[in-house]
């Protein structure tokens, strides 16, 4: 595991990591509080994969997580740590996915089961999923889960679970919910606290006054005068989502909208190709974009303030992450300024007002995202691995390894990030040649998703 942490260059811990490994490994329940991107899946993948016996083809780890998303995330955290151990099953069971395949899979044996909890009790109530040789249970943004309602389906998964276990509880926040959790389902938890206050130098926030009408269009001019490669939009409305979105897209930027009437399919392809640098801006309500951790975020543009000071924070927070600086622009009318008080009040700062007028776009080429992303239809069902992906496009297909970005390997498709450039002859050349001595059906995704 520590060869493995070495490849992977986790050379230091997180905060939450120091704080909370000692007590998890040492087998204490825990309640730790801690934001999206702290580090904290591998504050507890590292004591689940360590307790864990590989020889006993039994589920020993659950992560219950609040959104599809996240589980896939966690999922593929979890696969990397794991990757030193051969046989070690990591399963992911959510809702917007088929049954009928995720019980054929367990059937097979997993070890580790991520999922979100109605999909889970699904299952539980189906009989397909056993729990009896469980020995860690870890409720991922704990707080998200009770927003979303989920309180009584949380309680009745932990309930199906053997009480001589291990329960670990992450989570952003501390509402009520959480005491009462807590107390029903922990044993003893230590508690781990680290409310890190996002570094003020780090996420340099511009705060400009607009009138409604214009409002739209002034997302248009911070784009076109900073420039940023990946932009989050935060809307209040869905309405407000589809708006921007019909403004960006007839100035010729490359954006997507993540929204609740999307598809699960359609919301899987619109992150895959925003979190691998395919499309420059993601409009999005806070609902829609719950869960989503996206690792080079150079912008947040607040088209609308929101009414929750906390909220504030928790959006802007998703720039400027690790050692990378971040910027926080935020558009705000004369009925907003109540609301910007209080999120002053609440975070202690002062708003520092630029005027609409000095932005200038900085250059007349169209903001385009640095890559394209491929579809290749086939993926963990037909057996392929991203490395087999990456060796096509630099073995037969004859491109360089710098010239291909992120590899997302799903059920039945596989999605690969390719530079801008050479996306057309890629696709070209992948339906020419084989992936695994197979035929495989490439197409270019931007074409199909919008």
């Amino acid at each position: 595991m520590q060869s493995t942490l070495q490849q992977l260059e986790f050379h230091q811990m997180t905060p939450i990591q120091a704080a909370s490994l000692p007590l998890a490994l040492a087998g204490k329940d825990l309640i730790a509080q801690a934001k999206t991107g702290s580090g904290k899946t591998v504050a507890f993948a590292l004591p689940m994969l360590t307790l864990l016996n590989p020889r006993r083809f039994a589920v020993q780890g659950l992560v219950l997580c609040p959104t599809r998303e996240l589980a896939e995330q966690v999922t593929q955290e979890i696969r990397r740590l794991a990757r030193s151990e051969d046989n070690i099953k990591i399963l992911t069971l959510c809702g917007g996915s088929q049954m009928r395949p995720q019980m054929s899979s367990l059937e097979h044996g997993a070890h580790i089961v991520v999922g979100t909890p109605g999909r889970i009790m699904d299952h539980l109530a189906r009989g397909s999923l056993n729990l009896e040789a469980l020995g860690m249970l870890v409720l991922d943004e704990a707080d998200r889960m009770l927003d979303m309602g989920f309180f009584d389906d949380i309680a009745t998964v932990a309930r199906a679970c053997p009480v001589e276990r291990q329960t670990l509880l992450f989570s952003a926040t501390y509402p009520e919910g959480i005491e009462r959790l807590s107390k029903q389902f922990l044993r003893n938890p230590q508690q781990v606290k680290l409310l890190e206050k996002h570094e003020g130098n780090k996420i340099r926030q511009r705060f400009y006054e607009v009138r409604d009408q214009e409002r739209l269009h002034a997302v248009g001019q911070l784009l076109k005068h900073y420039r940023p490669v990946s932009t989050l939009a935060f809307c209040n409305t869905r309405q407000q989502c589809r708006d921007l979105l019909d403004v960006l897209r007839a100035e010729g930027v490359h954006a997507l909208a993540l929204h609740g009437e999307l598809e699960q399919r359609e919301r899987d392809q619109v992150l895959v190709q925003f979190s691998n640098r395919s499309c420059s801006v993601l409009v999005a309500t806070d609902v829609a974009a719950r869960g989503l951790d996206i690792k080079e975020l150079e912008a947040v543009i607040n088209v609308d303030i929101t009414p929750d000071a906390e909220i504030h924070v928790h959006r802007i927070g998703r720039t400027g992450r690790a050692d990378q600086e971040g910027w926080a622009f935020s558009l705000v009318n004369g009925d907003e300024m109540g609301r910007l008080a209080n999120i002053e009040k609440a975070h202690g700062f002062e708003a520092t007002w630029y005027p609409l007028s000095e932005l200038e776009s900085s250059s007349n080429k169209p903001l385009l995202p640095p890559m394209s992303t491929l579809q290749i239809l086939g993926g963990r069902k037909e057996k392929i691995r991203a490395g087999d992906v990456l060796g096509a496009l630099t073995g037969e297909a004859g491109f360089a390894k710098e010239q291909v970005g992120k590899i997302n390997v799903t059920e039945m498709s596989t999605y690969v990030a390719v530079e801008r450039s050479i996306a057309r002859e890629a696709v070209r050349r992948l339906s020419n040649g084989k992936i695994k001595g197979k035929k495989v059906r490439v197409h270019l995704l931007e074409e199909r998703v919008g």
